[in-house]
């Protein structure tokens, strides 16, 4: 038995098709076609090319004497080299007995570290991170109401965007849980753990954007950026970590966890949703700033993306027994997938609004 794939990874990895002993320790590559389902390198292009777009953008307002962009880009980097390895290999960490074996991706076109880590997750990080930022930004709701408003804003953002993704993955073998895992992966929405939701979905986006806007925000160039940015992103766990705090008091209870969570969700929608009707209902929100084509386009792209992918799960959703598909794959909650669906396209009615009193930039 390798230490890299022990009984958890080794069950999770059957299910999903394949076998964790057989993969390479650096780097597979794999053709689009021989992928689980034409899902996966669909998802692949709408992320990396997120993560792309994001790039060009980011150095666009680099060049233009904003280096926030950039700085979350790199940010989102960092927070996931410090997150990732530990949370695939546990063992390597000695936390094996403190969290378990969590989760396990399916085989995507590139993949890293035993086949743990697809090119698309490394590109996801810097992706959304300058989605919800942008979202926001582009409001205007950083330059009125601060940075800290501004990231509880981003928070929301990412919830709503993040959830319609997190609740689809499972069914269509993107990833799978390691529901024997009660430490980690319950209470659990769906199929989707509900630590996962509060505390990856929003609370790491919402903490690392506050943390580099305090940090690298103004006319910081150069080299200078550099501890910021790598301050930023190795603070950004500890903040899940203290958020986590609550549910961990009643841990062993999963339906109080189950409370405790989803009160912190509720919290977090009414503090979005306060946020976000109080600034567009103000008066001092103009003028707006200006929008730019990666706000304007990106996101409408990626929720358009992931409506195909739900579009083409429905079927198999609603006949689903038991929480489980035909094919045996578990589904996520659809009611709240729908609430996210709703709340993502308010916000981009929000900043369709927003453009018609601001600028457009490139």
């Amino acid at each position: 038995m390798s230490a890299d794939c022990g009984p958890g990874a080794e069950a999770i990895t059957r299910d999903l098709g394949f076998d964790c002993h057989d993969v390479s320790p650096v780097v597979s590559v794999r053709f689009p076609w021989e992928l689980a389902n034409w899902t996966l390198p669909l998802l692949e292009v709408i992320i990396i090319g997120g993560a792309v777009f994001a790039l060009v953008h980011a150095l666009r307002r680099h060049r233009a004497g904003d280096s926030t962009n950039l700085s979350l880009w790199c940010a989102s980097l960092v927070y996931l080299l410090v997150t990732e390895p530990p949370l695939y290999f546990p063992e390597w960490f000695g936390l094996d007995q403190l969290y378990g074996f969590i989760f396990a991706h399916n085989q995507f076109t590139v993949q890293f570290m035993w086949d743990r880590l697809p090119l698309y997750i490394v590109a996801f990080y810097p992706a959304f991170s300058q989605l919800a930022y942008e979202l926001v930004r582009s409001l205007g709701i950083f330059a009125r109401r601060g940075a800290l408003t501004g990231s509880v804003a981003v928070a929301f953002t990412c919830q709503v965007f993040y959830e319609v993704f997190d609740h689809i993955g499972p069914q269509l073998r993107w990833w799978a849980w390691n529901m024997d895992n009660h430490i980690v992966n319950h209470p659990a929405l769906g199929s989707v753990p509900m630590n996962s939701m509060l505390l990856f979905a929003s609370v790491s986006m919402g903490a690392m954007t506050y943390l580099v806007v305090r940090l690298t925000g103004g006319p910081r160039r150069g080299w200078s950026l550099v501890p910021r940015i790598l301050v930023a992103g190795v603070l950004t766990p500890p903040t899940m970590a203290i958020a986590g705090i609550p549910s961990s008091l009643v841990r062993g209870n999963s339906t109080a966890q189950a409370w405790v969570l989803g009160l912190e969700l509720a919290l977090l929608w009414l503090a979005g949703a306060w946020i976000l009707v109080s600034y567009l209902r103000s008066a001092d929100r103009e003028p707006d700033e200006p929008t730019s084509a990666f706000a304007r386009f990106y996101p409408a792209v990626y929720l358009g993306g992931m409506a195909v992918f739900w579009l083409s799960a429905l079927p198999a959703y609603l006949a689903a027994d038991h929480g489980v598909t035909s094919e045996g794959t578990p589904i996520g909650s659809g009611p709240y997938a729908l609430a996210c669906f709703v709340g993502a396209g308010l916000l981009l009615a929000a900043l369709h609004r927003a453009r018609r009193t601001a600028p457009a930039t490139p």
